[in-house]
Formats: C-alpha cells, sequence, structure tokens
C-alpha cells in the first residue's frame, strides 16, 4: 500500500467527488462486467449522481470513506449498518495500489464498531478476486441483474488484537 493514502469519513463536500469517482471507476474500471453495453453502464450509474450520494452522506445508517493520495481523492467506499458492503470503487490509474484494501479495512473497523460479526456484499467479476484476497468468501449462488454477474460473499470479522 502506498505510505501516502489516507482514509477519511466523507463529508457532504464530497458528494460530487464521489459521484465521479464511482462513475468513472465503473465506465473505465468494470468493463469486463458491462462489455460497453452502454444500456448496462446507464443502469449501473443512474443512481450514483450527486443527487443520490448527499442523501447517503446524512444518513446516519450509512458509513461512506474516502481514500485520499496527498489529499487528492482516489477511492471511495460505503457500507451499511446492516452489515452490508455497498460499494467499493478506486480510479482506476490506482487499481491495485492499496487503496481499496484500505477502504475496505476501514468500513470494516467501522462495522466492528457497530458491533457487527459479519460483512456482506454482492461482488461483480471484476472485483471477485480482490474480495477474497481481503478473506471475502462466496456464500450463495451467483444470479445476474441488470445485466450484471452478480456473486454473493460474506466474511467474519474480528476486532482488531
Amino acid at each position: 500500500m502506498d505510505a501516502s493514502i489516507h482514509i477519511c469519513k466523507a463529508t457532504p463536500a464530497d458528494a460530487g467527488i464521489i459521484s465521479r469517482i464511482v462513475e468513472r471507476s465503473i465506465r473505465v474500471g468494470c468493463a469486463l462486467d458491462h462489455r460497453n453495453d452502454p444500456r448496462t453502464v446507464a443502469t449501473w450509474t443512474h443512481n450514483k449522481t450527486i443527487d443520490h450520494v448527499q442523501p447517503w452522506l446524512a444518513e446516519p445508517r450509512l458509513y461512506l470513506n474516502i481514500a485520499l493520495l496527498q489529499d487528492k481523492p482516489i477511492g471511495v467506499a460505503m457500507a451499511a449498518i446492516s452489515g452490508k458492503v455497498a460499494f467499493c470503487y478506486v480510479q482506476p490509474e490506482w487499481f491495485r495500489r492499496g487503496a481499496g484494501q484500505a477502504l475496505v479495512h476501514d468500513l470494516e473497523t467501522w462495522l466492528i464498531a457497530q458491533g457487527l460479526p459479519r460483512a456482506r456484499l454482492n461482488s461483480t467479476r471484476t472485483s471477485e478476486a480482490f474480495y477474497r484476497r481481503l478473506g471475502y468468501r462466496a456464500c450463495a449462488e451467483t444470479f445476474t441483474v441488470a445485466g450484471l454477474h452478480v456473486i454473493p460473499m460474506h466474511k467474519v470479522l474480528s476486532s482488531p488484537s
């Protein structure tokens, strides 16, 4: 991991950059999943606009974080008090450099602080190996939604020693 990556809780002022990072990560980084099909991309990104992100930042049952490299936003992630990791998106040029791992670790720390024993998520093919490296395992049959192959995964969380 790049030593200068800093993870912090996202603020309402971050709504625009969160929306841009998510959309760019989907469009550029997730082509394996959407195969550059405009309808699939539109379905995947339609609820990731600033107008959608702003209420997430005000919702106390959600936790959004942001990865900064020398104060430049390079990734974002979100989890819910239910234990669901909703997403983790990193700017494509920062893939495989530690930002995603740091974002997910921070979400897991928050989930543990909420008293949750397990995290769960729905992975795409693009991110399946990433989540497996972080200890997530498939926990149900794969399914397709809006043209995307989805792998339900979970991880038992443990408090740091």
